[in-house]
């Protein structure tokens, strides 16, 4: 299968990684913005920034990593079944590695979103942008 070629893989993984850096840029700056600046609610501003990181990675791996011909209404409610499924799954993770397991928390984390940027981009390219 071509998309699966190595210098196409490179090349997906490498703007896999960007899209997720500029993503997590989003989430932390707009978290900065609702809980310093708008003085809201630190877990309602977690949210909100939680959402406006997904639909940055959403729109970034769309265009640039997947090169994704899918529609919009096709691909969306397929890319984020997929963030939520994956939220899920970081959750049992850490679960496992810091409560059952005793680890600390960080490195727990670190491995947990290892594991999980793996996932997310089988899952993308095989389900939410085919």
């Amino acid at each position: 299968m071509r998309a699966w070629a190595p210098k196409r893989l490179f090349r997906d993984v490498s703007w896999f990684l960007v899209a997720g850096l500029a993503a997590a840029v989003v989430q932390y700056g707009s978290l900065l913005l609702f809980a310093e600046l708008a003085d809201m609610d630190p877990v309602l501003g977690s949210f909100l920034a939680f959402v406006a990181g997904g639909v940055a990675s959403y729109l970034l791996n769309h265009r640039f990593t997947f090169n994704a011909t899918s529609r919009h209404r096709e691909a969306a409610p397929r890319f984020f079944f997929l963030a939520g499924l994956g939220l899920v799954l970081n959750t049992l993770m850490m679960a496992l590695l810091v409560k059952v397991l005793g680890l600390h928390y960080l490195p727990s984390q670190i491995f947990t979103t290892g594991v999980l940027m793996v996932w997310n981009f089988v899952a993308y390219r095989i389900f939410a942008f085919r």
